[in-house]
This record gives C-alpha cells, structure tokens and sequence, in this order.
C-alpha cells in the first residue's frame, strides 16, 4: 500500500491556498516522524526529495503509519 502526503498547492495572490495530493513526503516529514529513507521504503511509504517543507498533518500521518506497522 502507498501512502501520499498532503500539500499545499502554490496560490496566486490573495487567493486561498489549496490542498491537495503530493507526490510523496519530504525528508523533514520522515525526520520529524523519526522514520529513515530505508524504513519508508520498506512500508511502501513515497518520497519526494524535492520537496523542502514539513507540514504537521504528514508527519501525524507518518506517525500512524510507523505506529501501526509494528503492531
């Protein structure tokens, strides 16, 4: 199973910023969830080495996610 992140899609001015599916998660995300890039792979989690922000929805995912596996 492959996990997806959400992001924030780039907003033209005064516009309202929208979410929306990314790619995959950030390497910040995977840092704040205490998950390594080996581990990610393993539970089928993506990654997007492009992506530079950390958003507190991902890494609450991430850490279900890491949570659960173990069980």
């Amino acid at each position: 199973m492959e996990y997806t992140p959400i992001v924030f899609s780039p907003s033209k001015k005064y516009s309202p910023r929208k979410k929306r599916e990314g790619r995959g998660f950030s390497l910040l995300e995977l840092k704040a969830a205490g998950i390594s890039e080996k581990e990610a792979k393993k539970l089928g989690i993506r990654i997007d080495k492009r992506r530079r922000s950390c958003h507190q929805e991902n890494v609450e995912l991430l850490k279900n996610i890491k949570n659960s596996s173990k069980i």
